[in-house]
């Protein structure tokens, strides 16, 4: 699986619904968005969404936009709508810069080809481009005015009730008594609240529509409340704000919007969506609203709150920890863009929810990271091997292959003295049946190198292994007369003399079970393992890593460097280990 393969273009309902549209030219050209709310980071869940909503328009040679949806300023800050920035630019850049910029890229139209779809070609490399958000708080003036023009038509009223009187009434399908207002009582309450002659919760805006209407989001539902506090992207210009669903279906019409995908969640608002719009006679096409199922993602939670209460008791470092789901927290555990992006296309798009197993994302990263990563050799937890027979002061360099995978990526040289390191995980003085690593009198290849055996132990006092001594077969490197022994093993190694150090935190699951919320406080399945970190002991090599390459460390996992990291103390994240470790477990269960 990687992005190319996506080039063929997905199917789905919502696709074809687009492709039927744009065969029959209904639109100018097709128009979605991505319409985050800056009150969080987004996580994997938005990732689906952000894939949907600009892949949609790549593929039919159309525009995405992405907006801040910010009509709550007691939830929003501007730490959110950079971070939101930032995830978004990460993720859709390489196949956005031609046509789905928040600027028009003069692109050329798309032909039809056989299969009534446009024909693109998705470029396999992405790069950086600079996304330019809209904001539902720059239509707050138009808004506004079509608040007015409900008001006008007898369509929207002026209410006293309290909050908690709302939701009641509306709960019991009861009728405010500030129902039958006048227009202009309406108009004239509606102009004091907008100028601030009102605390917060004294007077709302509603919709006039049916108080007993079977679907309770029919059932007169706020628009406007009364908010004195600053908005980060509005200041204190305005103490009255709108409901997000009459900014929402009124900021797809400014903008343009044709298709309007949202989560499943919306379906029972889309009767609201299109009650707004219909009932102010705008003169152009209207936005229509679609509604596909959100991804659920084993082994972790989505809920905004949940995540929050994760960073603010400190049980996770911060929005951006590895073991988070937020698109901030995959970036910096190391994870490709592409594999995010291969990830989102292949698990598909449904009218029906359900939970997606956590290992079709570790798969997908894998795939990826197996063709792009450099191959390095690094020993976690290290112990000493001494070659008795090998001379003392001699440094061989060794070839090494890059990536087996990618011949373009060459060979590079390590060195190899008498005394080396290797894991203790590959080591063990009574080992079970079918143990192929290196036991007393056992022999193993170490990989690019050679065949050692294991001559004898040495311990310190307590009874703790401190140094392996055993002896080299030298003849038995690559193109010696015994390189073709059949040895079972294969280990890697580092120099000791060259062996440079470095932070490694190995990152797993943050969840012990597949669904941590469904049952309880979702902070009882938490992995106490999900983090350890060790100090590991790495070829030379690896002093020259970079922030934008990925590592395989031979035999354990796949790696990237931190942002935490300096050229005087390296700190690499494990992405993901190289097989599933916990289908072995769940085997063993």
């Amino acid at each position: 699986m990687n992005l190319e393969d996506t080039t063929s273009g997905p199917t789905d309902f919502i696709r074809e619904i687009v492709s039927k549209h744009f065969s029959e030219r209904k639109y100018p050209r097709i128009h979605t968005r991505f319409p985050p709310e800056p009150n969080g980071y987004l996580h994997i869940g938005h990732a689906k969404s952000i894939c949907l909503n600009f892949g949609i328009a790549h593929e039919f040679g159309g525009v995405c936009n992405l907006r801040m949806d910010d009509t709550n300023p007691t939830k929003e800050d501007v730490e959110y709508v950079d971070s939101i920035q930032e995830d978004v630019n990460w993720l859709i850049a390489g196949w956005a810069k031609d046509n789905l910029g928040l600027k028009e890229k003069g692109k050329t139209p798309a032909v039809i080809s056989s299969n009534g779809k446009p024909d693109f070609y998705l470029p396999a490399v992405l790069n950086t481009v600079s996304t330019e958000p809209f904001y539902a708080s720059d239509y707050f003036d138009q808004l506004y005015e079509y608040a007015v023009t409900l008001i006008k038509k007898g369509k929207a009223y002026v209410d006293d009730l309290t909050p908690e009187e709302t939701d009641e009434y509306r709960r019991n399908a009861k009728e405010s008594p500030h129902r039958n207002r006048s227009v202009e009582e309406n108009l004239d309450l509606f102009a004091r609240m907008k100028a601030g002659e009102f605390p917060d919760g004294k007077r709302s805006l509603r919709a006039r529509i049916d108080v007993a209407a079977p679907n309770i989001w029919m059932r007169d539902p706020l628009l406007y409340r009364i908010r004195h506090a600053e908005h980060h992207h509005t200041g204190a210009r305005w103490v009255i704000y709108p409901m997000y669903d009459f900014a929402h279906c009124l900021s797809d019409y400014i903008e343009g919007i044709t298709h309007s995908i949202c989560t499943l969640e919306f379906e029972v608002h889309r009767p609201l969506y299109d009650w707004i719009l219909t009932s102010l006679d705008l003169p152009r096409p209207l936005p229509h609203q679609y509604e596909f199922a959100r991804l659920s993602l084993g082994y972790t939670v989505m809920s905004k709150r949940k995540l929050l209460q994760l960073v603010q008791e400190k049980i996770v470092t911060g929005w951006d920890d590895p073991r988070m789901p937020t698109i901030s927290g995959i970036r910096r555990r190391g994870v490709p863009p592409e594999a995010l992006y291969a990830f989102a296309y292949n698990i598909g798009i449904t009218k029906y929810n359900g939970v997606t197993d956590v290992a079709v994302l570790e798969h997908a990263i894998r795939v990826d990271l197996n063709t792009r990563a450099l191959r390095r050799l690094a020993v976690l937890r290290p112990i000493k091997v001494v070659l008795t027979n090998y001379p003392e002061g001699k440094t061989e360099q060794l070839e090494a292959v890059n990536n087996p995978e990618n011949e373009g990526a060459g060979m590079r040289k390590i060195p190899f003295s008498r005394e080396l390191y290797i894991d203790r995980d590959d080591f063990m003085e009574t080992p079970p049946p079918k143990f192929f690593r290196l036991k007393p009198g056992g022999e193993v290849r170490l990989k690019y190198a050679y065949i050692i055996k294991c001559d004898e132990v040495i311990k310190d006092a307590a009874g703790a292994i401190t140094e392996l001594r055993c002896t080299a077969d030298l003849d038995s490197k690559t193109g010696g007369a015994t390189a073709n022994r059949k040895i079972k093993g294969t280990i890697h190694w580092v120099s000791a003399a060259h062996a440079m150090d470095a932070e490694v935190r190995l990152y797993d699951r943050l969840f012990t079970v597949p669904e941590p919320d469904t049952d309880g406080d979702f902070k009882q399945f938490l992995n106490p393992h999900s983090l350890e970190v060790v100090t590991a002991k790495c070829e030379p090599s690896l002093k020259d890593a970079h922030s934008t390459s990925r590592y395989q460390f031979e035999r354990l996992g796949y790696f990237a460097l931190d942002k935490d990291s300096r050229p005087e103390k390296l700190v690499f994240n494990r992405t993901i280990t190289l097989k599933d470790t916990w289908a072995k477990e769940a085997q063993k269960g």
